[in-house]
């Protein structure tokens, strides 16, 4: 939720942000909404008041005039309660769907505008014909596409033997790295009600994209993030306890409506992943630093598995609906012959906390303030898996498995 004291303040220079990160959002339906929505309250507890003070006057007795402006007044506050009972379920809802501000340093656009911020490694290059991750996986039986869509859908993965053993020492490698860079270790539950969908940013806007428990009221975590977002809900922290840091390896479920590009066969795209995220909670001033933290603490698995990677700052449009400043990691796929995204490193600011009403105080006799909340792959393994595979093959379609990998015990 964006700040609505802002908006009242200075609804020129919100209006012109939230229609820099979404052209087709209606800010300006927003600000006169609100507009009413204030007004209505205004009104209806000046009504209060006055039938308040009519009540009184009636007690030393019930004149014409009084039952007159009385009745005058009930059915006046009638109307503008109704009123107001319409509206606000209409503003809340367009609230909801608003998009956090960008900050001014974000480049205006869509992907066409994202900006190259660093690049690490050079592209990999082979004596032979490189093969697409799909075709290695099937040749050397990593993969059954065919029974996971028998058992369960399209897009879908079922691993196996050597496949299953290289997601796994991924895993463990990246949660012993984002422990000892500071994240505290967090295994939630993959099952999540509404609210916390709501508070996270995820609904009611991307509501389809979520899978639903219908019987149950529960969803089956789109992201990590919203377990995280969520674990401190309606928590007041003292300044001192934070920042608060913590990783979680999760599968992540999502429906992924639409369309898929022959492109983004294999594991590009698909319905169930594994991912290890980093979420921090701290004091607004600080936020910079630990987006730096976590894109450093990103990078540094991907120097690891030496490959090749850029760095972009995203563009408005391009930013995710709840954060204010995004740097995606793309790594370089050499099957695809092009770089594709392992990891958004994204400052929400207080988006998420104004939802969540997550809090801090500087002192203890301070007043409340709220907390900025980051978020960030760490790595989306798929992906990953993917960029091993195609730069690791070899010209027999075995995969050299890289040596910090072999560490994990499970090769």
């Amino acid at each position: 939720m964006i700040d609505l004291g802002l908006l009242r303040k200075e609804p020129k220079k919100v209006i012109a942000l939230l229609q820099k990160k979404d052209p087709g959002y209606d800010a300006q339906r927003l600000y006169d909404l609100d507009k009413d929505v204030q007004s209505l309250k205004v009104r209806i507890e000046s009504l209060r008041h006055e039938k308040n003070a009519l009540a009184d006057r009636a007690k030393s007795g019930i004149t014409d005039d009084i039952r007159e402006k009385s009745i005058s007044v009930g059915k006046d506050l009638k109307e503008q309660e109704a009123k107001l009972k319409e509206l606000e379920p209409l503003f809340r809802e367009l609230w909801l769907c608003a998009p956090n501000l960008p900050y001014d340093d974000i480049p205006e656009g869509n992907k066409e505008s994202n900006k190259v911020v660093k690049t690490v490694g050079e592209k990999p290059t082979f004596t032979f014909d490189v093969k697409h991750h799909l075709d290695l996986g099937n040749a050397l039986g990593w993969f059954d596409f065919e029974a996971a869509a028998v058992m369960s859908a399209g897009n879908f993965p079922l691993y196996k033997g050597d496949a299953v053993r290289l997601i796994y020492s991924l895993a463990t490698f990246m949660l012993k790295h984002n422990m000892r860079h500071g994240y505290e270790p967090i295994l939630p539950p993959y099952l999540v009600n509404e609210r916390s969908l709501e508070v996270a940013s995820n609904f009611p806007k991307f509501r389809d994209q979520v899978y639903e428990i219908s019987n149950d009221k529960l969803f089956l975590t789109p992201t990590s993030e919203v377990n995280l977002t969520n674990l401190y809900r309606d928590h007041i922290f003292a300044s001192e306890d934070l920042p608060v840091r913590m990783t979680a390896w999760t599968s992540c479920f999502r429906r992924e409506a639409g369309s898929y590009g022959s492109h983004e066969r294999g594991l590009i795209r698909i319905h169930q992943f594994e991912k290890l995220e980093i979420y921090t909670m701290c004091e607004p001033e600080n936020a910079a630093a630990e987006q730096e933290r976590m894109l450093a603490c990103a990078e540094d698995i991907l120097k690891q598995l030496d490959l090749h990677y850029r760095i972009s700052l995203l563009a408005a449009q391009d930013c995710s609906f709840a954060s204010a400043k995004t740097f995606d990691i793309e790594v370089w796929l050499p099957g695809q012959k092009q770089y594709y995204e392992v990891s958004s490193c994204s400052n929400c600011t207080d988006f998420q906390a104004r939802r969540g009403q997550i809090r801090y105080r500087k002192t203890p006799e301070s007043k409340t303030d709220l907390v900025y909340t980051l978020n960030s792959s760490s790595l989306a393994l798929p992906r990953l898996m993917v960029a091993i595979m195609e730069t690791y093959q070899q010209e027999d379609g075995s995969i050299a498995i890289p040596e910090v990998l072999k560490k994990q015990s499970f090769f």
